[in-house]
């Protein structure tokens, strides 16, 4: 058939290309790529609806590779399509054969694992850490089903990352969510990076546990074009059709098709060699023959778009003010307590940007009614935004990924110490430069009974080091804020959805009271001067703003003038901080109830930097803590309490403490 002829044909020709450019790189891997050779040219040249020129418009179908060091045989694919490359559209030009050939080099947009970010827009998210390719499909498709786009979504995933349970994570939530729109397409090349695969991860056994799962599925000959085509196309159907389950590919593929008695089908990550390319050519050429490649014009050809549903932008209205927002939904009791947990105020914000933002999705790990993004999910015009993810939190942080790259803002919620689960799907967010809002509730050591494996402690450190990467725009990579109170916790909220990138947020468990009220304004990178003096500054955030007020009492009935700083963003005004440490001799004691590594760390940094002649003493969770009945109990317990904070504080001012 002229139609299987023409696939060889190209799917050879692109292999050629990917040892090409591998080759001139002197790094990448051309044997994964050319196990995907027939699939890829399939999908791009003759099933996937997609515009060259445009490769994120909003209509087109989309491909998510999962094991993204295979890139080269896409790469390949793009050179050829003239598929559109650039960091910006308004940069975006033709890929073409010279463009494949700078692979890898510091000034290409052909990175060796693709990134958007970075200049290949064909793809949606940053690959290169395996798993997490159809948590980011999954994304996309939500995405396109609140915007009622008929597109697909395609995720090439290898066998020997199948393994990873994100895989299984993410299998889940398309059956939960329905999401017949993906097509997961399994790699079964049987090889991973150092030996074979296991058993487990054979296209039998994943094909009985993808039916296990609740898909239907199809094994095929990867390198077979009518196979292919034929397995594309019941997707399509299962697609289109209300009732039907979803539908997976397992694909028996060949590592280096084609050219495996150059290097063999065992070797990962290697280049074929310059001395050894003509003999890899040769043994393609062979392959050719063999399979009766013979490229005909015409064959092969990308369909049109599907047709897309006017647009229907709504304009993002002005959030209203906490105590707005309280007496809308109803909650205004909340102000007359005088007090109220920094996590129900988040919840609240939540709910109200849901009502002037049409494009905020709240997704939440299975304890929505500790976050308090249940607020969201209980208002029935938000609640088709709502995903629920379960206890699968590193699939919920790649999903909003997904969503973010689909062009939703996506708030993620769950406790803080869990989102450490997904710290390096946080990390392929960024990478990504995704506006992901994550907030990480029962923060610190203040919820006390549960002890120490729910309490987010080294969770400021990690945060931290993002917030010291700057983007190419000079912004920060992400913002850390710790609100102190439900007004700040609100504000900061409201900040986090108005800002054009990635922010955590940490929210407390306990009732707080109010340390603010609604004319105080709270930025990104801002802080708030609680007390002023000029013996002492005292800097701390979150829990530990209540423990230093109460410190500055005490102090103060010493004849101590103390000032007192709620640092609640991170990166801060470096200067600010500097001119208060100066105006309070020098002297500056940080608190926190976390682990080291983070707000005291942050102010070192600065006044180092200042060359301003300074005493800094840090005070934080020194070692593990453990239940107690309540947070006074653990910040005892801790050496933390106020009355830890004035000992330490006259020790550093008149040289002993009480």
């Amino acid at each position: 058939m002229a139609f299987t002829a023409s696939v060889h044909a190209k799917a050879i020709e692109l292999i050629t290309w990917s040892i090409e450019m591998t080759t001139a790189a002197g790094s990448g891997h051309p044997t994964s790529a050319a196990s995907l050779a027939h699939l890829v040219t399939v999908l791009m040249y003759h099933h996937m609806r997609h515009d060259p020129a445009d490769p994120t418009h909003p209509a087109a179908d989309r491909l998510v590779l999962s094991e993204g060091h295979a890139c080269p045989i896409i790469y390949a694919a793009a050179a050829d399509l003239g598929i559109a490359i650039g960091r910006d559209r308004a940069t975006w030009r033709p890929m073409t054969w010279q463009d494949a050939l700078k692979l890898r080099d510091i000034d290409s947009e052909i990175d060796g694992h693709p990134n958007p970010a970075e200049g290949f827009p064909f793809f949606p998210a940053a690959t290169g850490s395996l798993g997490q390719g159809l948590s980011i499909a999954a994304g996309l498709a939500l995405a396109a089903r609140l915007d009622g786009f008929e597109k697909r979504i395609f995720c090439l995933i290898g066998d020997g990352e199948s393994r990873e349970g994100q895989i299984w994570e993410a299998l889940d939530f398309i059956m939960d969510y329905h999401l017949t729109a993906i097509c997961p397409i399994f790699n079964c090349n049987g090889y991973g990076q150092a030996d074979r695969v296991s058993p487990q991860q054979s296209p039998e056994v994943t094909a009985a546990k993808l039916r296990g799962t609740g898909f239907d599925v199809q094994i095929i000959d990867g390198h077979s074009p009518t196979e292919i085509q034929q397995a594309l196309s019941q997707h399509t159907a299962h697609s289109q059709h209300a009732a039907a389950k979803p539908f997976a590919i397992v694909a028996r593929t060949i590592k280096g098709w084609g050219f495996s008695c150059v290097l063999g089908s065992h070797v990962h990550g290697q280049p074929v060699a310059k001395a050894a390319k003509d003999k890899a050519l040769a043994a393609l050429d062979a392959m050719a023959q063999q399979v009766g490649a013979a490229w005909t014009e015409g064959d092969l050809r990308i369909p049109p778009l599907p047709p897309a549903p006017a647009p229907c932008v709504e304009p993002v209205r002005q959030a209203p003010t906490f105590g707005q927002a309280l007496r809308q939904f109803r909650r205004e009791k909340i102000l007359e307590t005088g007090q109220c947990a920094p996590r129900k105020a988040y919840g609240v914000a939540l709910q109200a940007l849901g009502h002037v933002h049409s494009g905020i999705v709240a997704l939440d790990g299975d304890v929505r009614n500790s976050t308090f993004s249940e607020y969201f999910y209980d208002d029935q015009a938000l609640q088709g935004r709502f995903f629920e993810c379960k206890i699968a939190e590193q699939h919920m942080l790649s999903c909003a990924g997904g969503l973010a790259a689909g062009g939703k803002l996506p708030f993620v919620s769950t406790f803080g110490k869990f989102v450490a689960r997904g710290y390096d799907q946080l990390e392929m967010g960024l990478i990504s430069r995704f506006r992901l809002k994550v907030v990480g509730s029962h923060a610190g050591v203040s919820l006390a009974a549960d002890g120490p494996s729910q309490m987010a402690l080294p969770d400021v450190a990690y945060f931290r080091a993002w917030t010291t990467v700057r983007t190419r725009m000079g912004k920060p990579a992400l913002y850390l804020l710790q609100p102190a109170d439900a007004y700040a916790a609100y504000a900061l909220t409201v900040a986090m959805a108005e800002y054009d990138g990635a922010c955590y947020l940490r929210t407390l468990r306990p009732d707080l009271p109010f340390l603010y009220d609604e004319t105080t304004r709270f930025t990104l990178g801002g802080h708030q001067v609680l007390a002023e003096g000029h013996d002492l500054l005292l800097v701390a955030a979150g829990y530990m703003v209540h423990e230093a007020r109460k410190a500055v009492h005490a102090l103060k009935d010493q004849g101590l003038e103390p000032t007192l700083v709620d640092l609640y963003s991170l990166p801060f005004d470096g200067d600010a901080i500097v001119t208060l440490a100066r105006q309070n001799r020098g002297k500056v004691l940080t608190l926190e109830d976390n682990y080291g590594a983070g707000i005291g760390s942050a102010v070192a940094e600065v006044l180092s930097a200042s060359g301003a002649t300074c005493t800094l003493k840090q005070m934080y969770v020194r070692q593990i803590p453990k239940s107690g009945r309540t947070p006074d109990d653990v910040l005892r317990y801790l050496g933390l309490s106020a009355e830890d904070i004035v000992n330490t504080a006259l020790a550093m001012v008149v040289g002993h403490a009480t």
